[in-house]
């Protein structure tokens, strides 16, 4: 059986290469990813407020941005499955279960604003984002802990 051949040619020589720790740079690239998407998240949830304090409920519109962050992070998760199976299915399904968490805050804050109730912070989301980011790290920087996490387990 002969191996098989890598599925983006240069693209994988660079994301699937070790830096430094031995994590590939494509985890490196999901950390940073994900963090960027926390502020994405804080920035959107300005804007609907700043929009619902001007215009009302019919104001509130989502978030290109933040859009464009979720859409990134979701390709990226599903290009590093082509790369690591077990650590690209396990982020894709966080990343996935993020996304949805997202569509259905962007809701709530619509039915908050229809109800002319205070919008809150989107609390599932924040939660969502922050499994995902433990994720991510634990898969780029655990060579960080490495040495006294095997020293205790």
């Amino acid at each position: 059986m002969q191996p098989s051949a890598p599925l983006f040619g240069p693209l994988d020589a660079i994301m699937g290469s070790t830096g430094p720790g031995g994590a590939l740079v494509i985890e490196y690239v999901l950390l940073v990813l994900v963090v960027a998407n926390f502020g994405t998240r804080l920035l959107a949830h300005r804007q609907y407020t700043s929009e619902y304090d001007d215009e009302g409920a019919e104001g509130i519109g989502r978030y290109p941005i933040h859009e464009a962050s979720n859409v990134l992070l979701v390709l990226t998760s599903f290009y590093y499955t082509t790369i690591a199976q077990h650590g690209g299915i396990v982020m894709s399904v966080l990343v996935l279960g993020l996304v949805i968490t997202d569509f259905f805050e962007f809701e709530s804050r619509l039915v908050e604003a229809r109800r002319d109730i205070r919008l809150e912070r989107p609390k599932g989301a924040i939660v969502a984002a922050l499994v995902l980011f433990m994720y991510a790290a634990y898969q780029s920087v655990f060579w960080i802990i490495k040495g006294p996490w095997s020293a205790i387990i």
